[in-house]
Parts: structure tokens; C-alpha cells; sequence
């Protein structure tokens, strides 16, 4: 075995195993029944996927440039995910679109219940 069947091996490992996991958080975004487990199958399977992905690939073409340009998507994805993962339940939250019983801890409740009065008042 050469290294570079090693090489092609590892890539189509890493490029099959984040197709799976892509795949897999399609799925749940369709079969998960509320929007917090949605958001959270949306984020983590996906990012860490897409990392496999873009893993296999950067082993496969092997050039300087591009692995640059791979290593700046996977930045920029972990650095987005997050953030918008978080507007859209603080979003949601605050249409009421999420379930604050089953909740372990609402921190955002304070904030809510502010915000709702200043509306009803006339200010928000």
C-alpha cells in the first residue's frame, strides 16, 4: 500500500463519515418535534460534518491554496452556527414558540417578562 492509497483512503473515510452525518441531521430536522431539538440537530451533526467534508477533502487535493481556502470555511462556520443557532431561539422564544415547561432553567424569563410589560404599556 502506497501513501497515497492511504491518503484516498482516509479522505473517502472522512468524506463518507461527514455525509453521514450531514445526512443524519437532515433527517432529524424533519423527525425531531419541537424547535429547541431542531435547532440542535440543525448545528452540531452539520458542522461537524461539514468539517469531515472539507477534512477529506483538504487531504485529497493537497495543495497549500486550498486547503487555506477550506480551513477559512470551517472557521467561518464554527464562528456562524453558533450565533445564528442562538438568534433564532431567542427568537422563537420570544414568539412563544417554545415549549418553557419542559425547560430545565429559563434564563431568559426576566428578560421576557420585561419586555412583554414595556409592550403592553405601549413603549415596545
Amino acid at each position: 500500500m502506497t501513501l497515497q492509497t492511504a491518503l484516498d483512503t482516509l479522505a473517502a473515510v472522512f468524506m463518507i463519515g461527514g455525509a453521514i452525518l450531514s445526512l443524519s441531521a437532515g433527517v432529524a430536522l424533519l423527525r425531531f418535534p419541537d424547535l429547541l431539538s431542531r435547532m440542535h440537530a440543525a448545528t452540531k451533526p452539520q458542522v461537524l460534518g461539514l468539517i469531515l467534508v472539507l477534512n477529506g477533502c483538504a487531504i485529497r487535493i493537497g495543495t497549500l491554496k486550498e486547503i487555506t481556502t477550506l480551513l477559512l470555511i470551517v472557521v467561518f462556520q464554527l464562528a456562524t452556527s453558533p450565533v445564528a443557532a442562538h438568534m433564532i431561539g431567542r427568537a422563537a422564544y420570544r414568539d412563544d414558540y417554545v415549549p418553557t415547561g419542559e425547560l430545565l432553567k429559563d434564563e431568559l424569563a426576566p428578560d421576557a417578562e420585561r419586555l412583554w410589560k414595556a409592550q403592553r404599556e405601549g413603549r415596545g
